[in-house]
């Protein structure tokens, strides 16, 4: 049985939700915002856009006053600390850009989709959205909870070398049957090169999406049965010294 004062929280939560909730008509405080390295990632993202996230201090820390405007359940976000790595304030600023640009608490495909599009209008990035969508949608329900995208946020952004690579492993292996296949990885290939355009420069061959695939077998495919397993996925990306610098570009960005 809740008590009294667990039923005031619960009440003044709510309040503090609809005083922002785009459903009534509030909107938060707006500021000028400085683009970082955190928020050109997220604008890739469902449901979190540079307008509705906090300003981002030289030290990368979060102003206390813009937080004052955010309540999140403490349930919910006691559990979430605990699972990813991200600290009470993120999760609330976090959760208040989630909840601006989708008051139903989910994003299904194809808004998932049309959010993508906006960023790559010179290509069609529509299947590369719809692989990234099934790496993020954890519980294969067909949509994307606050929880599943910071669970996988706080893997990108500040998971071990290990998660990531074991993230962008699931993300490759697109039958999620523990292996990634040549069909597979072209598949991958061709919508990154959808998703980049035609007028890029230098220009792309239109072979480069193969080509990529084959330079990815000779290198990860250690005994030639023609798949690629977690093990030797793993252990090639870490004998590689321009991955593993590429999986620390996010660090500390958030």
């Amino acid at each position: 049985m809740k008590s009294r004062s667990q039923d005031q929280s619960l009440s003044d939560s709510r309040e503090l939700d609809r005083s922002y909730d785009p459903l009534t008509g509030g909107n938060p405080p707006s500021k000028p915002i400085k683009k970082t390295i955190k928020q050109r990632f997220l604008k890739l993202l469902p449901c979190y856009r540079s307008g509705s996230t906090s300003s981002v201090n030289q030290g990368n820390t979060i102003d206390d006053a813009e937080l004052s405007t955010v309540c999140y359940r403490p349930e919910g976000l006691d559990r979430l600390v605990q699972q990813t790595n991200f600290s009470k304030k993120e999760l609330q600023v976090l959760y208040r850009g989630f909840k601006n640009e989708c008051p139903s608490g989910v994003v299904n495909e194809e808004t998932f989709k049309s959010i993508y599009s906006q960023f790559f209008p010179q290509g069609d990035s529509s299947m590369y959205a719809h692989f990234l969508f099934e790496a993020f949608d954890t519980n294969n329900n067909g949509s994307v909870s606050f929880e599943d995208f910071v669970i996988s946020l706080s893997i990108i952004l500040r998971g071990s070398v290990t998660d990531k690579l074991n993230w962008a492993f699931n993300l490759y292996d697109l039958n999620k049957d523990g292996c990634i296949t040549r069909e597979e990885m072209t598949d991958i290939m061709h919508s990154i090169y959808d998703m980049m355009g035609k007028y890029t420069y230098p220009c792309m061959k239109d072979n480069a999406p193969n080509e990529h695939v084959d330079k990815f077998f000779q290198k990860m495919d250690k005994n030639n049965d023609g798949v690629v397993t977690i093990e030797e996925f793993l252990e090639t990306c870490q004998k590689d010294e321009n991955i593993m610098q590429s999986m620390h570009m996010f660090d500390n960005v958030i």
